[in-house]
Formats: C-alpha cells, structure tokens, sequence
C-alpha cells in the first residue's frame, strides 16, 4: 500500500477532487515552513507543488488549487494545532514522518536551513509526536537526497 493510498483511500491521480482535510492540512503545514520567513519564493513554491503532485496524488492543476487553499487557510489560522490535530487523527506514524521529510524538503527549497525554519520543524515535528531521533532521520534522507549529507 503506498503513503497516497493509506492517506486518501485512492492510488488514482485526482484532477478535480476536493481535497480531504489531512491533505488540506498537510499542504498549510508545507506551506508555513515556507513562509515561517515571511516570504515564499518561487522554488519554495515549486517544491511544494511537486511534493503534492507525488504525495497525493494529485495534478499540477489540483495541486496549484491546494496549495493556494492551503494558503488561505494558513493566513486565517493563527495556530499549527490545528492542522497538527487532523494530521495526527488521519495520518499514521509512517506517514507523519513522510510529512516531516516533505516539510525538511520546502525548508531546504532554498539551499539552507536558518534557525526559525529549524524551530518550526522542531514544533511542528513535537505537534505530530514525531521524535527528535525521528525528525532527525528524516532531515538526513532528505539532504541525502539533495546530495548535500551533513
């Protein structure tokens, strides 16, 4: 079974699906490890849209219009807890830590890590009861992947 199948129940691509509300809240997660410098360039941007084409399944159209959602919904909400909440009653522990390579992913999309995108990670990664040793894991798949191991 794959992370999008576990995740929404469908392995088919979708075009106009609504999105499910982990997924709405997986992408506002993405979207503020972007954002936590309070701008979002153009590679952040497509770094996400990828990660959401390929995690959910998902076209560029559809993912364009979740991340957009993902947006509005981020800019209104003035906690994570609450997208760390249906995460952590939808995703299972696999796919959290799926969600925090992801996460290490948008904050790498510029080549560095500084220490509030650090902090948020940090956060973010206490919210889905993801592990230090865990979240750690996953940063270094991910700069191994990237080719830049540490």
């Amino acid at each position: 079974m794959t992370w999008l199948s576990e995740a929404s129940g469908s392995g088919e691509p979708s075009r106009s699906r609504r999105p499910a509300r982990a997924e709405l809240a997986a992408a506002a997660l993405l979207f503020e490890a972007a954002h936590v410098d309070d701008r979002v360039d153009a590679q952040e941007r497509a770094v996400i849209g990828g990660l959401l084409e390929r995690r959910f399944g998902l076209d560029h159209d559809a993912a364009r219009r979740l991340l957009a959602e993902a947006e509005r919904a981020a800019d209104r909400s003035t906690q994570l807890f609450r997208f760390a909440q249906l995460i952590n009653e939808q995703f299972s522990a696999s796919q959290k830590i799926a969600l925090m390579e992801m996460l290490w992913e948008v904050v790498y999309a510029d080549g560095s890590l500084d220490a509030l995108e650090d902090t948020l990670l940090r956060r973010i990664g206490g919210l889905l009861y993801i592990p230090d040793h865990e979240r750690g894991a996953a940063r270094q798949r991910v700069l191994q992947r990237m080719g830049k191991a540490e």
